[in-house]
């Protein structure tokens, strides 16, 4: 098999051994300082296959790789097992963020309904030591709101700028990666720029709950937990790093998959945790129940955007949105007409042969949508690599189905309804058109290391 990133190169990787991958983590972890034998010492180390991530070592740095494979169960156990010691200038406030594509996965695994799969994986977690347990989907609600506003801003000044549109959605690290190494500026400039959940729920924890807490970031470390192994890559972007403070804002990406094997390991069943209310960013605050954004398998950027497009440009009131499927399940359109005209035309656009041929239109100027959701995985995010997988790295089709049924129950909630943060754009973002919104909530996508400029891959 070839790497998605590499596309015309042979994999260095395809052989599906864990032998580099264990001495990459073994030598890490020996130069810790925590070489001796712990209560977790029988931890896995991470298994990261070419299978599961869409980047290999032709396209990471060697320190790229280093730091990857790094983020695995053992570095959780390290601050855990640091904050056990005498010496309190090493502790750490331990925070692990949830990201809501996972939570499907713990309540179909173990049959529970998503908010006690919510609340046992937060007992879970605490029974460990970790101190907050936080749910990211008020970082989609940001990130959500930021890519509405660019959309209508970007939709006004297309006859004037050639880049403005189609616009693609940022949120999907296996994307933006892909776009950054392999695709050219021609491409990337058409990238939204708001930030993704998980980059945002970075500057929401050592930003905003870290001065909450009065706290320096660095004494923080933050913990995703993800449906997919990119996540990893994306903890390592600059955007994501503090320099002041010398801090990541997210220390590291465990996959849902990981979590499951840390209960194997630790001989635990959700169903015998206590539960537990997961934790808010405000003052004592506890969560509610679970709630999701629109859309079937992912964050919903398609769904909100558009009805927001159809309400601030044509003053449209849309309800429903009807998904017309293209060549597959996983190529869907969504338009809007007004007049006998079409007004908006939006596409989801799931997995890389989907995604090559949008490009491959793109380049050729046949390409007529005005946003697309893009991920990188077939079926969206519940389907990511690092859960609902077989023991032979196939997707559980049996689980997934389960996932896609808990996932299409949870209430949706509007990000505009989220009072948390309207309030949070005035107190800490200095208003919705402020500097720091930008700054905090923004970043810039360009291509690097350019690896390939053919795209006639035969799939």
């Amino acid at each position: 098999n070839r790497c998605i990133l590499c596309l015309f190169q042979e994999c260095s990787k395809k052989q599906k051994n864990d032998d580099a991958q264990s001495t990459s983590v073994d030598a890490l972890s020996s130069s810790d300082g925590f070489e001796e034998k712990n209560e977790f010492h029988t931890l896995a180390n991470a298994k990261i296959l070419l299978s599961d991530c869409l980047a290999c070592d032709n396209c990471m740095t060697s320190e790229e790789g280093a730091r990857v494979f790094q983020q695995n169960q053992k570095e959780l156990f390290r601050i855990l097992n640091l904050n056990k010691k005498c010496d309190t200038s090493k502790h750490k406030v331990l925070a692990v963020s949830i990201c809501p594509q996972s939570l499907p996965y713990f309540a179909a695994k173990f049959s529970l309904s998503v908010n006690d799969a919510a609340k046992r994986l937060c007992g879970f977690l605490k029974s460990l030591g970790v101190h907050y347990v936080f749910d990211t989907t008020i970082a989609a609600d940001f990130s959500i709101l930021e890519s509405q506003r660019e959309f209508v801003q970007r939709y006004q000044r297309r006859n004037q700028e050639e880049h403005a549109l189609p616009m693609f959605a940022s949120a999907c690290p296996g994307w933006i990666r892909y776009a950054e190494r392999v695709l050219t500026n021609l491409v990337t400039s058409h990238i939204c720029t708001a930030k993704s959940p998980q980059q945002i729920m970075g500057s929401l924890v050592k930003g905003y709950f870290a001065r909450q807490q009065n706290l320096s970031p660095d004494k923080i470390f933050h913990v995703i937990v993800a449906p997919c192994y990119d996540k990893k890559l994306e903890a390592l972007r600059e955007d994501l790093y503090t320099a002041l403070y010398n801090s990541q804002e997210v220390d590291c990406v465990l996959t849902s998959g990981e979590i499951v094997q840390i209960m194997e390991q630790k001989n635990v069943s959700m169903k015998d945790v206590t539960e537990v209310a997961v934790d808010s960013l405000f003052d004592e605050i506890k969560e509610g129940d679970v709630v999701r954004h629109e859309g079937k398998r992912s964050d919903g950027y398609l769904e909100h955007i558009f009805k927001h497009a159809a309400k601030e440009l044509f003053g449209m009131d849309v309800k429903e949105i009807t998904y017309k499927a293209l060549k597959n399940k996983d190529f869907q359109e969504v338009t809007l007409e007004k007049d006998g005209e079409t007004v908006l035309r939006f596409a989801a656009a799931y997995g890389f042969r989907n995604i090559q041929n949008m490009v491959l239109k793109l380049k050729k100027g046949k390409f007529f949508y005005h946003f697309v959701e893009v991920l990188a995985c077939p079926g969206g995010c519940l389907n990511g690599k690092g859960q609902a997988q077989t023991e032979d790295g196939k997707p559980d089709k049996a689980l997934l189905n389960q996932m896609e049924e808990v996932y299409a129950a949870i209430p949706v909630r509007l990000p505009e309804t989220n009072t948390h943060v309207q309030r949070m754009y005035q107190d800490w973002l200095e208003g919705m058109d402020s500097k720091k919104v930008q700054e905090t909530l923004h970043t810039k996508y360009s291509a690097v290391n350019q690896t390939a400029s053919n795209l006639d891959i035969k799939w």
